[in-house]
């Protein structure tokens, strides 16, 4: 699978700029949600091919957002990458339990995550 349209979840205005850019410049689509509600509108809008999932969100959080995301049979194949400050490896097994794919912390290393998008295409 080709990788070309990426749904950002983050509540931070700075961290959706910053990942929006970072894709943008390497030619990827970016669609952002900054709350579950907004990513489940976005998700019934136009599948992604990828999600960048923040986990400390206002409502429900990134990883009961992964977990509903991954057991809906319509979106299960759309990998996920936690994109989180949550940096306990505690946090990094528990969001892998939930189905993302891959897990990054911030701040994000432009050069890592681009590397998983890759490795994931």
């Amino acid at each position: 699978m080709s990788i070309q349209n990426v749904l950002v979840v983050d509540d931070s205005k700075t961290e959706l700029m910053f990942l929006s850019e970072l894709l943008r410049k390497n030619g990827f689509a970016v669609r952002t949600a900054k709350n579950a509600d907004e990513a489940m509108q976005q998700l019934e809008t136009a599948k992604p091919d990828l999600i960048l999932m923040d986990v400390v969100m206002p409502g429900q959080n990134g990883f009961q957002l992964t977990r509903a995301i991954t057991r809906n049979p319509q979106f299960a194949d759309v990998p996920i990458i936690m994109c989180t400050s949550k940096n306990q490896e505690t946090d990094r097994v528990w969001g892998m339990r939930q189905g993302a794919r891959d897990y990054v912390t911030k701040p994000v290393d432009a050069a890592e995550l681009l590397a998983k998008i890759k490795a994931l295409s």
